[in-house]
Parts: C-alpha cells; sequence; structure tokens
C-alpha cells in the first residue's frame, strides 16, 4: 500500500461500510416493496428481495473497489494480429 496511513486506511473502510450498509438495506427495501407489489408467490417475493440485496452490495463494491487502488500484479496482455492478405 505504499506510504499510506493507518488512519487514512481506517477512513475508507469505515467509509465503505456505512456505504455499503446503507446501500444494502435501501436496496432490500425496494426489492421488498417491488415483491409486494409485482408478486403474489411468496417465493417470488424473495426472490425480489435477494436481487435488491445483490444489486445494493454490487453497487457498493463497485463504489469502493477504486478507493483501495487494488492493481492487479500482472501487466495487461497486449495481442499482436497480423494479417497476410491471402
Amino acid at each position: 500500500m505504499g506510504n499510506i496511513r493507518k488512519e487514512e486506511v481506517d477512513a475508507k473502510w469505515d467509509a465503505c461500510a456505512d456505504l455499503t450498509l446503507r446501500r444494502f438495506i435501501y436496496s432490500t427495501l425496494a426489492g421488498a416493496f417491488g415483491g409486494l407489489l409485482l408478486f403474489r408467490s411468496p417465493t417470488s417475493r424473495w426472490a425480489s428481495v435477494a436481487f435488491g440485496a445483490g444489486v445494493g452490495i454490487g453497487s457498493a463494491y463497485s463504489h469502493c473497489s477504486p478507493l483501495f487502488n487494488a492493481q492487479d500484479p500482472s501487466p495487461p496482455i497486449q495481442l499482436k494480429i497480423e494479417y497476410n492478405g491471402t
């Protein structure tokens, strides 16, 4: 992580935990409300709740991931395509 102070990392984790919790709760509630309006079957309603929860967690992950600058140690692959004209 280089020269990042512990306080900076702690602040990032706190912000991401807060964001994840809020997005998880809001999207789960939205999924539950949508399930109540759109579906009759309890299975479909629970699937709607689970989908909402997954959307919330995925959204929080995609927002928090760049904060930690997780870089892939392998270099990007470059392809060279040649055409012979035959």
